[in-house]
């Protein structure tokens, strides 16, 4: 099982597709910063005290990184340290955990400060995308450390890995869209088995990884970095914790981007909505640029589906494509429009009886080597969403919802219903709330960003935003273009836009677009 609406920085797995996957293959100012108390509101995991001296005055011991092959190769600048942080934050005086970070220092000399970038998820490493995005950020580096980092639960930041490879690939084989009694006790039975597995692995860290415990995490880092005010760049779910950070700390919110918006308004069933909404958005875009009539063409993946659920396609490693992997393939090139002829030829190939291409394209999203070890963004992605969702829809529910999903998606939407009551069926610990709160009364402006093509964070959503964080706070900027997020995606425009904001401060006028 996978949920997409809040995965993958601006389509990071899929722009490997136009470097990385043939077809066929299978395989600032540094005075020291007001402390800036968070107040208790929707969400928060126990009312939280500012965090002791210990931890506030603790000194980062930067060296040369371990973590990735761009951030530790012979003469990289990329330094990384751990930063200690409270495990429970209604207790800052109690047991601690590390989170990895990473940083490259400011090339310029008029420094503004760190620059604080969550790329998405929940669940994406910052310590292992970081250096691949720097080519996007390179101006931005010429005033500001580059600074990113693994959030609680994820990657060299205690994360948590829920089953082990085998069963991991053994779920695949788990109807997403079950259509019998026992097709659909196997589903909420592997959803519940997945969170027992992530209990015994994290044990008490999984009622501590919450959105809300990582926006004061940043709030520490920020004094430890010696930072006056949080300067973060925030995509994808990024967005969300950066709304979430400038309401618990509004008077330390100093020039903040978010780009490819979730919507904060949106609960459990309104992000699935959402989500199948956006991603058939994105495939009618795709098949008129193929020549294809949208509905035309959407019947025609629809049926190649329901085929590939009847009976799974052999695929050139030897594996067979199941309907949960062909959904996830065809799912991963809708995140770029460079990677439509991508998923042109998969489809082609699946047609024709060949399941390696969508299977190959499912195994780069879901971080599988050709190794079979897997990769457990989604396991910290699905432990973070899970203690933040509170909205816990039961299999009855539903299955009354199951038609709206169907007329909204005729590819989607069956599968992105059945994801809100499985994902997070017999979860072992409560959610948070039922939408984030972010509004921020006081705080700088912040720059929200959104593409009106965006698949997986659809652009409502970032009007959404701006208004829940308060007039004169968000501000919110369009881009006219394809694929999930807008800056460093070709738009001179939203790139200038933001490099000037971020750089010189200025504030673009709220509702400006770029075609």
């Amino acid at each position: 099982m996978t949920r997409f609406v809040r995965w993958t920085a601006l389509g990071a797995a899929a722009a490997l597709l136009v470097t990385g996957c043939s077809g066929g293959s299978s395989g600032d100012d540094k005075s020291g910063g007001e402390t800036g108390t968070a107040r208790p509101s929707a969400g928060s995991s126990g009312a939280a005290a500012a965090p002791p001296s210990s931890l506030t005055s603790q000194k980062l011991d930067w060296g040369r990184c371990k973590a990735t092959a761009d951030s530790s190769a012979p003469g990289s600048d990329w330094q990384c340290a751990t930063l200690k942080v409270p495990l429970d934050w209604s207790k800052p005086d109690g047991e601690t955990i590390g989170l990895a970070l990473i940083r490259a220092k400011a090339r310029g000399e008029n420094r503004i400060g760190s620059l604080m970038f969550n790329f998405g998820g929940p669940g994406e490493s910052g310590v292992s995308v970081m250096p691949g995005y720097a080519a996007t950020a390179s101006l931005l580096r010429e005033r500001y450390d580059l600074v990113s980092w693994d959030p609680r639960g994820v990657g060299a930041s205690e994360g948590v890995r829920c089953r082990s490879d085998k069963e991991i690939q053994a779920s695949e084989s788990v109807d997403i869209t079950p259509d019998t009694p026992t097709e659909e006790k196997a589903y909420f039975q592997d959803a519940a088995d997945f969170g027992k597995g992530c209990e015994k692995d994290a044990g008490r860290l999984l009622a501590h990884v919450s959105t809300t415990d990582t926006a004061r995490d940043m709030d520490l880092m920020r004094q430890v970095l010696g930072d006056s005010k949080m300067h973060y760049f925030g995509i994808s779910y990024g967005t969300e914790l950066g709304g979430v950070y400038a309401h618990l700390f509004p008077k330390n919110v100093g020039r903040v981007i978010l780009d490819a918006v979730v919507d904060p308004s949106a609960g459990t069933v309104g992000h699935a909505e959402n989500q199948a909404r956006g991603f058939q958005r994105a495939l009618d875009a795709y098949l008129k640029s193929t020549g294809q009539d949208p509905a035309e063409g959407s019947r025609k993946i629809a049926d190649l589906l329901e085929r590939i659920d009847a009976d799974p396609l052999p695929a050139s490693s030897g594996r067979k494509l199941t309907q949960t992997l062909a959904f996830t393939g065809i799912i991963l090139p809708l995140y770029s429009e460079d990677s439509w002829p991508t998923l042109t030829s998969a489809l082609d190939a699946a047609e024709r009886g060949d399941g390696s291409e969508l299977l190959a394209l499912a195994d780069l999203y879901n971080g599988r080597e050709p190794s079979g070890r897997y990769g457990t963004t989604t396991h910290s992605q699905r432990v973070i969403s899970c203690l933040d969702d509170k909205q816990r829809p039961t299999p009855e529910e539903t299955k009354k919802l199951l038609p709206r999903f169907e007329k909204i998606s005729p590819v989607f939407g069956t599968a992105l219903g059945w994801d809100t009551a499985g994902w997070c069926h017999n979860w072992p610990v409560a959610g948070q709330y039922d939408t984030p709160e972010v509004s921020a009364p006081g705080a700088a402006p912040v720059l929200v960003v959104g593409n009106t093509g965006d698949p997986a964070t659809p652009y409502e959503g970032t009007r959404r935003m701006a208004d829940e964080l308060g007039k004169g706070v968000g501000v919110m900027l369009t881009w006219k273009g394809e694929g999930h997020g807008a800056y460093g995606s070709g738009s001179d425009c939203v790139d200038s836009t933001v490099n000037a904001y971020l750089l010189t401060g200025t504030v673009p006028k709220d509702g400006e677009v770029c075609e």
